[in-house]
């Protein structure tokens, strides 16, 4: 199988790479936040990364990076563990890359951002280097409320509601990490999260711990292997078809 993880290439294999049109690059940008008793800090980089991986190969001719983290992750900094950046942080950060990347050779860069703390700040940094460098295109295929519609469309397939599969930590979450890491899902601490009604501006004005106890919103104990083996297959499909239309490939 031809390799797309940049980190695990040497800087020949690259050059290689560069040399046979290998001209597209994802840049997954991730978090080390909590998600609930029951799953790892890194659910939404591992999350990030295996998508990413999977796009790829399905696109053909495009690398992939290691993940950027953390993120932005402010109103998740209640539960230990949570680590976060300032938004203009991880703006600096993911243009110093791009600007790596730009150098190097690269004409078609897609970040893609797995939390929704960094929907926003990539949408601004876009817009920014879409400026800077007319010569490249820079994509962020995927809105926030598309990806977790996907995610609950393909759990809602497995009989889960969509307060079920909630939007951070809830069945979709679980599901997805039980197929990427199942050796990191603590199942017998899942317990049902907040299901109830929130606003965003409750959500990021007095963090999540103000609304669940537990950092889960969603009901984790409806999640399973193969609904995250569907969910990543759906999304990967997803991201493709975006990619191709907004690349024009």
């Amino acid at each position: 199988m031809v390799k797309v993880r940049i980190d695990e290439m040497s800087w020949v294999e690259v050059r290689e790479a560069l040399d046979n049109g290998f001209d597209t690059v994802i840049v997954p940008v991730g978090s080390i936040e909590q998600h609930g008793p029951h799953l790892p800090l890194g659910t939404d980089t591992f999350v990030g990364e295996a998508l990413s991986v999977m796009i790829a190969e399905k696109l053909g001719k495009t690398l992939v990076t290691p993940p950027i983290t953390p993120g932005c992750s402010q109103h998740h900094m209640g539960f230990p563990g949570t680590l976060t950046l300032k938004p203009e942080t991880l703006m600096q950060v993911v243009r110093d890359v791009c600007k790596c990347l730009i150098k190097h050779g690269f004409k078609n860069i897609i970040l893609l951002p797995t939390h929704g703390g960094n929907f926003a700040p990539i949408e601004t940094l876009i817009m920014e280097l879409a400026m800077e460098h007319k010569d490249v295109k820079i994509i962020s295929p995927l809105k926030l409320e598309e990806l977790i519609k996907v995610m609950n469309d393909v759990m809602a397939e497995y009989g889960v509601t969509f307060k079920e599969a909630g939007v951070h930590a809830g069945a979709a979450e679980t599901s997805a990490i039980l197929y990427i890491k199942k050796d990191l899902v603590k199942m017998d601490k899942a317990v049902e999260g907040f299901m109830g009604e929130y606003t965003i501006s409750q959500l990021y004005s007095y963090g999540i711990r103000a609304i669940s106890s537990t950092g889960v919103l969603g009901d984790p104990r409806r999640a399973s292997a193969d609904a995250g083996r569907r969910m990543m297959e759906k999304l990967a499909e997803y991201y493709v078809e975006k990619i191709k239309k907004e690349l024009k490939v």
